[in-house]
């Protein structure tokens, strides 16, 4: 049953843990790097990640024998060698074997918007939320990635190159420390 406290319960959890408008540096500096933006292709599949996710997404790690403390340390990697490339302005990922205008879905659908702490909480709000629900509040946060994607350019333009270069290293270092806790945090609990 349709329960719009549900719906917008679920949509500010997940919109806190998206965080769209955080991302703005790391969506530029992915672009900078040749790598295409697709916004309909990244926010559709990140809607199914999340929705494939919420249906099976604790039986598909325990069959692969994963945990989410392994999966989060796995997405904590990822966040720190962005965030390495973005405060050192060092290219620790290589796009050499990808083709120019490939697609960003990694990082930008996993780890980034459908990462481990998206995932989880789609998992925690089914044992206190309707399903659909759920659905209907992962679809308002991919629709609003979606709308974010495809604006970035004007919004690059609008906050202009030196802004967004210093942006760009204080987001760095913010994301270097929320992974890095993310990594220590998991890495604890998996030993």
């Amino acid at each position: 049953m349709i329960d719009i406290k549900e719906i917008l319960y679920t949509f500010a959890a997940l919109f806190a843990i998206i965080d769209v408008t955080g991302s703005i540096p790391i969506v530029i500096n992915i672009k900078h790097h040749g790598m295409a933006v697709k916004p309909m292709q990244i926010s559709v599949i990140c809607f199914l990640v999340m929705a494939l996710f919420l249906i099976g997404g604790e039986k598909f790690l325990s069959g692969a024998n994963i945990d989410m403390h392994g999966f989060a340390v796995a997405g904590a990697i990822i966040l720190l060698v962005y965030a390495f490339e973005m405060t050192l302005g060092v290219h620790i990922i290589k796009n050499d074997e990808c083709p120019q205008g490939t697609s960003a879905i990694i990082p930008l659908v996993f780890p980034l918007y459908a990462g481990a702490g998206a995932l989880t909480t789609v998992i925690a709000m089914r044992t206190e939320y309707a399903m659909i629900n759920i659905l209907i509040a992962v679809a308002l946060n991919t629709a609003i990635i979606y709308f974010f994607l495809k604006y970035i350019d004007k919004l690059e333009k609008i906050i202009g190159p030196q802004i967004i270069y210093i942006i760009t290293k204080i987001l760095g270092i913010v994301l270097l420390a929320m992974a890095s806790k993310m990594f220590v945090t998991n890495l604890q609990a998996l030993l």
